[in-house]
């Protein structure tokens, strides 16, 4: 591995002083980071999955940098750590940005972001779809007309067929709903907050209720979003510290990891300046967890 990474900064090396800019198509560099590292007690009734579900970090990724089993019952009291930064995806200017490897939403208005939350997305058998959207309606305490397609696998899974759910606590779209342009698509809350973070809907985007209700109060007909799948960001900070962070490929639509980070570096001029180490530690894991892989980690960001 050394060798290859030495090889492989030798090879940037040469292909960043040869090229004349950054290339077209390719993901420009993020400049900003969300969240971050922080201590956590366990309240009653949290678990792994319900505590990465609040905070948009796998539970599996919480469980390894606890020194925990991934099945492992926590107690209440019980100090955690949680370390939740994430690159916010480049580009967007204005609306609703999601982008699905990272399972984030983020909300910017006229080029400051004014939040983010962690979401549920749509199953690998049930993708949620890509593009431009707009928003067209907002309806709190809606009814959820149950689609065709939804009541076809209820009949195949021997379920009771639903048709029409009124609002209430057996609501799969919680108190709140958000219509997409996107036919048939929208954002809402849920009645079950643990599935926040995975991807288990049916291509909607879930947000955990009390997400969802800050969102809707903010959000008007009209604003503008964009479904993107990048599960591969690199970020250079003002302190020109660099951070990566990469995600499982769970719709199976990108390429290999490395090749578009190398693309990046080469892009932006900065492939000598990586540590390809650590790197190739960042892409081994997929966590969805941004770290540093600048040459000489200094402090992490607070």
């Amino acid at each position: 591995m050394r060798l290859r990474t030495t090889l492989l900064a030798i090879l940037l090396l040469v292909l960043t002083c040869t090229s004349s800019g950054s290339a077209q198509g390719l993901t420009p560099l993020a400049d900003r980071l969300v969240g971050g590292e922080f201590p956590y007690t366990v309240q009653p009734g949290d678990s792994l999955t319900s505590i990465g579900a609040r905070f948009g970090v796998a539970a599996g990724v919480l469980a390894r940098e606890n020194g925990l089993e991934p099945s492992a019952r926590l107690i209440t009291g019980q100090p955690l750590r949680v370390n939740n930064r994430h690159i916010v995806p480049p580009g967007w200017a204005d609306g609703l940005l999601i982008n699905l490897p990272q399972r984030l939403l983020f909300y910017v208005v006229q080029g400051e972001l004014m939040t983010h939350y962690p979401v549920g997305l749509g199953r690998p058998d049930w993708p949620t779809p890509t593009g431009a959207f707009t928003v067209l309606s907002t309806e709190a305490n809606p009814v959820w007309d149950v689609p065709k397609s939804i009541q076809e696998e209820m009949r195949r899974c021997g379920q009771r067929v639903k048709t029409r759910v009124p609002p209430g606590p057996d609501n799969p779209l919680g108190q709140y709903w958000i219509g997409l342009s996107l036919a048939g698509y929208g954002i809402h809350g849920t009645i079950a907050p643990s599935s926040i973070y995975q991807f288990r809907s049916h291509g909607c985007i879930r947000l955990h209720p009390d997400d969802i209700a800050d969102l809707f109060g903010r959000v008007l007909i009209g604003t503008p979003g964009h479904i993107i799948d990048t599960p591969v960001l690199l970020a250079r900070l003002t302190n020109d510290r660099i951070y990566l962070e990469v995600h499982r490929d769970v719709y199976k639509r990108a390429g290999d990891p490395l090749t578009s980070v190398q693309r990046i570096a080469i892009s932006e001029g900065i492939g000598p300046r990586l540590d390809w180490q650590q790197i190739e530690e960042v892409i081994r894991l997929k966590d969805g967890v941004a770290r540093e892989v600048s040459p000489h980690p200094a402090r992490a960001v607070d």
